[in-house]
């Protein structure tokens, strides 16, 4: 009887476990959280404040891969380097790639001078594909996909979080397209450095890189910059905290525009898209 007993208490330890996941950024943890519900244990790989651009593990996080059950990769710049890493420290994990199926884009990088009309150099691919509400939704789905495949017996359980995210998400981008409806033939914005190119792309918007293949720009660039942003008549910069916005404050001053912080790397995706459209659109 004891031993009967011992058997169904670890088959239903067993059944309620929850799945030790990674993420890489805060984004990935809100949406996973949204999917995931309480099933889930989250660890985050790339802490508030830290660029996934230069990040570095620190041994404590090591132990939460050896103990990983699935990793959710969304092909940032630390995860070329560490993947591998992280397989060979536990063979066992699983690395989804919730990235899978998105049109990626490249990366805006150099500003042309010699065009006034939004065209810009390009460099490598932009990882920020969750600034687009048409991304989240395929990366959602992706999670959907691995979450119940890795534990079909709470399939259902997943697939309900998701119908609900998937709401969520269509109303984040009506809101979004209801706001930007008011602007007229200006459909630009400034910002230091280029992690809004999907954003832009959703929303038929031109997004004005005051940063130069990742420096600041030289005086002959900063002119040419305030001239477009003249024409264009863009009502703020945004910079990131992770990042020095120096340059963008000087051409905020120019231009009697202010400076935004805002930062990509938000858990609060929803918001910070809605905070970024009014923005544009003069409402801030």
């Amino acid at each position: 009887m004891k031993r009967i007993t011992l058997l169904l208490l670890l088959l239903t330890s067993y059944i309620f476990s929850n799945i030790n996941a990674i993420v890489s950024i805060l984004p990935e943890q809100t949406f996973l959280k949204a999917i995931g519900g309480d099933k889930v244990n989250i660890s985050l790989m790339v802490q508030p404040g830290n660029s996934p651009h230069t990040y570095e593990p620190k041994p404590s996080q090591m132990i939460a891969i050896a103990h990983a059950d699935l990793y959710f990769a969304i092909d940032v710049e630390f995860e070329h380097t560490w993947l591998l890493k992280f397989q060979s420290l536990n063979a066992n994990m699983h690395i989804v790639d919730i990235a899978d199926g998105v049109k990626k884009m490249h990366m805006t990088q150099a500003h042309n001078e010699h065009d006034t009309h939004g065209e810009h150099a390009h460099a490598g691919e932009d990882p920020h594909i969750w600034t687009a509400p048409n991304n989240v939704e395929i990366i959602a789905k992706n999670i959907y996909d691995a979450l119940s495949k890795y534990d079909s017996l709470n399939a259902p359980y997943y697939k309900k979080n998701l119908d609900t995210f998937l709401a969520s998400v269509d109303e984040t981008d009506k809101q979004i397209r209801e706001i930007l409806s008011s602007l007229n033939k200006s459909r630009s914005f400034m910002v230091f450095h280029p992690s809004w190119g999907y954003f832009a792309k959703a929303y038929d918007l031109d997004q004005i890189a005051v940063e130069v293949e990742g420096k600041s720009p030289k005086p002959r660039e900063l002119v040419m910059l305030i001239k477009e942003a003249k024409e264009e008549k863009v009502n703020a910069i945004f910079t990131q905290p992770e990042f020095s916005d120096s340059a963008a404050k000087i051409i905020a001053n120019e231009l009697h525009i202010p400076v935004v912080k805002i930062s990509p790397m938000a858990p609060n995706w929803s918001e910070n898209l809605i905070h970024m459209a009014k923005t544009i659109a003069g409402q801030h």
